[in-house]
């Protein structure tokens, strides 16, 4: 029964100290009370108080203790107290005793109290609480206890809090809440609290005391998994990669907080500190080999990092890919990346249905782990390395995506070059961009460990490049016939803008030019006709008609036998001249020469680029001085059943006769229309490339492999359609292009289904809102629940964005076209 008496000492003083401050009126009583229960939490300040009485009071009546000061915040003798008073006896004894306690109680007062002074007291105790640094106290306080002595639903109680104080506050407070509560402060002291916790936890090994970091682990993996691990790793990271450098305590210390984080959290955390350490050094430093002991981090690290996320930067895959291969036993997981990595690759089905991003990513990942390999980790992979070149460049060369073929040819150099077949390394010509020079600087992973080399070398590169003109403009001192005093003080004449002089003139007449390509093979007079003939087309139209077809078919077919240069910018832009100067005619033979067999998928491609480019410049609008020049050549034969002259009037008639005028007062003029001499002769350009689509031919198969040319064709009909607004023939177009593309809606090609949903958009802008009422009503809903489908799911972002765009489109173009009253006071 003695060992009971000090429990029950201490219950009875604080009773009696309760009763005092309910009951009496007598200030100094109430000093008194609140002085005795202030000796119970101030060490060695009374004698009358043991340590076993003051435990017992920490752990029995300390949290009663503050409820009860809180649930009497408004009684009249705390507002006796002057403001020294309150604050050494009243708010003293939040800031004392044990932290968890004092936390969790003044987080539910300010949950309870309603707006007025006492929930700004206690705003502004808890503010001192944190200024005080009575996180970190409370964090240190779970690393001495060996065993947990709290329950686990007080402790999780507790977890919930700290992470979750800047919103407890928002919500209570709204305007008036504290700088120090706000999320990019508060979290940044919570991780200065965190590294305080863990430098005392290595002071107290070093003294040969035990610690748990189970209650800091699970802290840090709390915050991170509700999305706060930028704020708090961005703080931790620094300190943690300059302490585990020389300290070998402190890096056991990390690795045992990383062990003790709770499998649900460990990805959060992971992820987030793989994006704010400065290097693999310091990551492999800070997690140990986390990677070999933990199944969830081996998964986030060696898979879901580099395959199923692709939102990092390049540094996040070079800092991964170093960490694995910076040791012994972690490098057999850097080749099961490998292999990973070259199945991803490799997959036509990936190439096909996976963003263009992720794709990229994943090249990065792979080029990074090959350069990462030893000599016998590349002999033991060589056969799969190989496997994933041949097959993985196939798969990006088929692909119609510009962008996806560059990335194949650039990885198939890399793989290449690392493998040394035979001594033969693969070369493609292909355009350098930032994507392809970042994709060839991943095969060099020592770039990211070393910056400190850089400015050495580059000095280096300078020195050499100054010193190199002086030494080959230096004449050799062992030539006999080197005449040193007569050239060494003459500057030389600046010769970079002079012209080599050719015995051949250019051609005057187009019918030369015609007969110099077809039989010449010499490579300057070819040459020559070449740069001439479209500036002959369009300074003579009537001789170009004379052998429009003629010209259009050499070309057509004319290859780069001299390697000229400029040559397909030369040889298209004379197209795209005879095609404007003659348009029916020339437009005729190319659409029929499209479906044609015996036609390479590049002369496909040629005939589609000539006549869009064709179209957009006879779309651009009339001016006075191309009047003259149009009418020397403008016996041009509209479409059959295109006459605009006699639409124009048909519809104003209609219009005058139909419409409902209720005032006839001064109108505004309405803008003038402008001709131009695209939308005479659209369908020539249009409709002739929609025959035989569906047919299979010897040499090409449009529906089949050979996708490419079809993504290309549905954007030039897309292109047709869209130069065509406000022609007559508009609504026939986008009828007869909306029933093409349906078929191909669902097309695996990216760029096919982009190209669809151009045509869409196209018609959408380019037929009036009345006829798409009347002549597609029966298409609308099915198209819109389409469009929403792939907004919603398509992987491609540009599908989803054209989708929604289309979506627009239709909605302003039918909701207009409802609210218009001057189309609803037409009859239908």
């Amino acid at each position: 029964m003695e060992s009971l008496s000090p429990n029950t000492e201490v219950r009875l003083a604080v009773a009696q100290c309760f009763r005092t401050l309910t009951s009496s009126t007598d200030n100094k009583d109430i000093i008194t009370s609140l002085q005795r229960l202030h000796s119970y939490l101030d060490e060695g300040s009374d004698s009358k108080t043991t340590s076993a009485q003051r435990a017992e009071f920490r752990r029995a009546h300390f949290t009663r203790t503050l409820q009860f000061l809180v649930s009497n915040i408004q009684a009249d003798w705390v507002h006796s107290f002057t403001a020294a008073q309150r604050t050494e006896l009243w708010d003293g004894l939040f800031l004392k005793g044990p932290p968890e306690q004092a936390l969790l109680v003044l987080l539910d007062g300010i949950g309870e109290l309603k707006a007025g002074a006492s929930l700004d007291h206690l705003v502004s105790i808890t503010e001192r609480f944190l200024q005080r640094g009575r996180l970190a106290e409370l964090l240190w306080s779970y690393c001495l206890q060996a065993a947990p002595s709290d329950s686990p639903q007080l402790r999780e109680t507790l977890l919930g809090r700290i992470v979750a104080l800047p919103d407890l506050t928002a919500n209570r407070l709204h305007l008036n809440n504290k700088p120090l509560f706000l999320p990019q402060q508060y979290y940044t002291l919570l991780a200065t609290e965190m590294l305080t916790a863990l430098e005392r936890t290595c002071q107290a090994l070093k003294g040969g005391t035990d610690c748990s970091l189970t209650f800091v682990a699970q802290t840090l993996g709390k915050v991170c998994i509700q999305g706060h691990s930028g704020l708090v790793l961005a703080a931790m990271a620094p300190r943690l990669s300059v302490c585990t450098r020389s300290d070998m305590v402190w890096q056991r210390v990390c690795w045992k907080l990383l062990e003790n984080v709770p499998q649900r959290w460990v990805e959060s955390v992971l992820t987030g500190l793989v994006q704010t350490v400065s290097g693999p050094e310091a990551f492999g430093r800070i997690i140990g080999n986390l990677v070999l002991a933990n199944k969830k981090a081996q998964f986030v690290i060696t898979h879901k990092l580099l395959l199923l996320q692709y939102k990092y930067e390049t540094r996040v895959l070079r800092i991964i890919l170093g960490y694995l291969a910076a040791d012994k036993e972690r490098r057999p997981l850097l080749i099961q990346v490998l292999r990973s990595v070259c199945q991803a690759w490799a997959n036509p089905s990936a190439v096909k249905h996976t963003p263009l991003e992720q794709q990229l990513y994943v090249s990065k990942a792979l080029l990074l782990s090959a350069s990462l390999l030893n000599d016998s980790e590349l002999q033991e992979l060589r056969s799969d390395l190989l496997q994933c070149m041949l097959g993985g460049m196939q798969s990006h060369l088929d692909s119609s995506v510009v962008r996806i073929r560059r990335m194949g040819m650039v990885v198939g150099e890399c793989l290449s070059s690392r493998l040394d077949i035979n001594g033969a390394e693969l070369k493609f010509e292909y355009d350098q961009d930032e994507e392809t020079q970042e994709l060839l600087s991943l095969m060099n992973p020592g770039t990211f460990d070393e910056p400190e080399a850089e400015p050495v070398n580059r000095v280096d590169s300078q020195e050499t490049n100054e010193t190199t003109p002086s030494a080959q403009n230096e004449p050799s001192k062992t030539d006999p016939d080197s005449d040193l005093d007569s050239d060494d003080d003459l500057t030389p004449y600046d010769m970079s803008a002079d012209q080599e002089l050719s015995q051949a003139s250019p051609p005057c007449y187009l019918r030369d030019c015609l007969e110099t390509l077809i039989s010449s093979d010499d490579p300057v007079r070819v040459e020559l006709s070449l740069r001439a003939a479209e500036g002959l087309v369009r300074k003579n139209s009537f001789a170009a008609k004379e052998i429009s077809v003629q010209l259009t078919k050499v070309l057509l077919h004319m290859e780069d036998k001299h390697s000229m240069s400029g040559f397909l910018g030369l040889r298209q832009a004379t197209m795209v001249a005879l095609t404007v100067t003659d348009t029916i005619p020339v437009t005729q033979y190319l659409t029929t020469e499209f479906y044609s067999l015996n036609y390479s998928l590049r002369q496909r491609l040629d005939i589609l680029e000539v006549l869009a480019l064709a179209a957009q410049e006879l779309s651009k609008p009339i001016t006075e001085k191309s009047i003259m020049s149009i009418c020397a050549s403008a016996d041009v034969t509209p479409y059959p059943g295109d006459n605009p002259v006699h639409w124009r009037q048909e519809v104003e008639k209609r219009i005058q006769s139909k419409t409902k005028r209720r005032s006839k007062g001064s109108t505004q003029p309405p803008a003038k229309a402008t001709p131009n001499r695209y939308a005479p002769v659209a369908g020539h350009f249009f409709f002739p490339l929609l025959r035989n689509y569906d047919r299979p031919q010897v040499t090409f198969d449009l529906l089949g492999s050979d996708h490419l040319v079809l993504g290309r064709l549905i954007h030039t009909l897309g292109l047709f359609m869209h130069l065509a607004v406000n022609a007559p023939i508009a609504a026939q177009m986008g009828r007869a292009l909306l029933d093409f593309v349906w078929a191909v809606r669902y097309h695996a090609d990216q760029m096919v289904r982009r190209g669809v949903l151009f045509a869409v958009c196209s018609v959408f802008l380019s037929v009036n809102s009345q006829n798409l009422l009347v002549d597609l009503s029966d298409q609308l809903f099915e198209t819109r629940t389409w469009l929403a489908d792939v907004a919603e799911g398509d992987p491609d972002a540009d599908c989803r964005s054209l989708a929604v765009q289309s979506l627009v489109l239709m909605d302003k173009s039918l909701k207009k076209q409802l609210q218009d009253p001057q189309a609803l006071s037409l009859e239908s």
